[in-house]
């Protein structure tokens, strides 16, 4: 997460020990220099209590990354390229909050090397909505499993990973399941 919060101290002319101090309970200055600087994560909790103590809002606090939008400059179908009728533009994609990627280092299946598959996470009972859908199921001893959800039963799921002549691998009880939702390709 990106901050102002020394931008905002910097504007209310407070040092690092005075709002350690105005914090509730107090802090530190190094650890409100280390809020700062990013070297420690900011929690909802931290920018709360720092926001009152500089007499700002939370979302004063936070700085929301730039989206730039590109310019449509051509629509593409089966006639061909055609001018768009109207202006128009396309806002690239974040990253969804909690969400995992898949780096493709080697083809397989439909993916080429280089590829980047963008995956959401869900919580066991959203696991339905990746049915027939590429999901990541962490394994035991720090391994996975990516493959197509082909079926589901009572702790265990059925994946059938990308490529010719794979088979059905069967994972009990994974903890959490991350659904492909988007692939980043380089042209």
């Amino acid at each position: 997460m990106i901050t102002a919060i020394r931008d905002v101290r910097r504007a209310r002319n407070m040092t690092l020990e005075e709002v350690a101090r105005a914090c509730v309970p107090p802090t530190t200055a190094q650890t409100i220099g280390r809020l700062e600087m990013g070297t420690r994560t900011v929690s909802v909790g931290w920018l709360n209590r720092i926001a009152a103590a500089l007499g700002v809002t939370a979302a004063d606090l936070v700085k929301l990354p730039v989206r730039t939008e590109l310019p449509v400059a051509a629509n593409l179908d089966t006639n061909g390229a055609t001018a768009p009728r109207h202006a128009a533009s396309i806002t690239p994609p974040l990253p969804a909050e909690g969400g995992v990627a898949v780096a493709v280092t080697g083809s397989v299946g439909d993916y080429r090397a280089g590829d980047a598959i963008w995956c959401e996470t869900l919580a066991p009972a959203d696991w339905g909505r990746a049915t027939n859908r590429d999901v990541l199921v962490p394994r035991p001893g720090g391994r996975f499993l990516f493959g197509r959800l082909i079926g589901r039963e009572t702790g265990k799921l059925h994946l059938l990973p990308p490529g010719p002549g794979s088979r059905q691998q069967v994972v009990s009880d994974p903890p959490w399941l991350a659904r492909a939702v988007r692939l980043v390709r380089e042209l």
